[in-house]
């Protein structure tokens, strides 16, 4: 769950000052921006944007709603309280939840999203107030906190390594893995699942994966929004960062997963069926017979 970041009325008469004088007028943007502009005092909130001097936003989150503005209105300033966008002044509240005071129905600001939740079973012409939805949009971002628990690095497990051969026995042979995995498409939000055959060789010098750590870090990274062929590759990456800490490289690491897809079978086309993806370091990926040796134990 993201941290809450609580706007104080304070803060918004702090960043309106810088404009708020009478020879001023601001526009303000559905719906946040217009909510900063009730708080001016001197300037005057117009209704159209050809006749503001200042557009004014409460967020800048991916910069979309900036980037139309200015390119209809180039001359006009478009100023925002919060800057969330990767490298930009406000980057400390990235990664978290920003609430108003109009927004503030609850204290950790959930009772605004569940508002939300409203909004889309009534758009899908549900009625929320009936006896099987009172209590859903609730249980709606409890389960979103928990599904979607790989935004949050809280939630990252730790991989536990033992160095190769501390035992005796200096092993490095291929060692393979298997399990299930969900995770959600990201474009448009529906689950994907299904099976991942994960294989290493581990240099005589290198370390060794604790097994049971792989099935948590493919649970980590599946909890977000995916595409399947970036899913393996963050989890391939994260595990071959980890056998490398103070040692050799492994010898090689592989990752196939295949997955039915409800975007394609409940939507769209309504085909049922499965994606398979691979992803190769090392030498199953420039050897072809360890390659196959790592295809044939995958049970598909």
């Amino acid at each position: 769950m993201k941290k809450v970041y609580n706007v104080t009325p304070g803060e918004i008469n702090d960043f309106l000052a810088e404009f708020d004088h009478e020879d001023t007028t601001v526009y303000g943007v559905p719906n946040g921006g217009l909510m900063l502009a009730a708080y001016l005092t001197e300037a005057e909130v117009v209704f159209t944007v050809e006749d503001a001097d200042i557009i004014l936003d409460d967020l800048i989150d991916s910069g979309v709603t900036m980037e139309r503005y200015k390119a209809e209105w180039p001359d006009k300033q478009f100023k925002a309280m919060f800057d969330k966008r990767d490298g930009q002044a406000d980057a400390n509240f990235q990664g978290q939840w920003i609430v108003f005071p109009w927004e503030r129905s609850h204290p950790n600001g959930e009772k605004t999203i569940e508002d939300n939740i409203v909004r889309i079973l009534q758009y899908i012409g549900e009625k929320p107030e009936r006896d099987g939805l009172v209590g859903t949009p609730d249980r709606v971002v409890r389960m979103y906190s928990e599904i979607f628990r790989g935004y949050d690095p809280a939630h990252r497990p730790k991989v536990t390594i033992f160095k190769n051969g501390a035992d005796g026995l200096d092993y490095n042979q291929m060692i393979t893995d298997e399990g299930s995995f969900h995770s959600h498409c990201e474009h448009h939000m529906v689950p994907f699942f299904g099976k991942y055959y994960f294989a290493y060789i581990p240099s005589r010098k290198g370390n060794i994966l604790g097994l049971s750590k792989v099935a948590r870090i493919v649970d980590y990274h599946a909890a977000k929004l995916q595409i399947q062929e970036r899913l393996g590759h963050d989890i391939v990456e994260d595990l071959w960062k980890a056998l490398c800490t103070g040692a050799d490289e492994p010898l090689g690491m592989a990752l196939m997963m295949r997955a039915e897809h409800l975007c394609k079978t409940m939507r769209g086309v309504k085909k049922k069926g499965q994606a398979t993806t691979t992803t190769l370091k090392g030498v199953f990926l420039t050897e072809p017979k360890v390659k196959q040796e790592f295809l044939n134990s995958c049970k598909i």
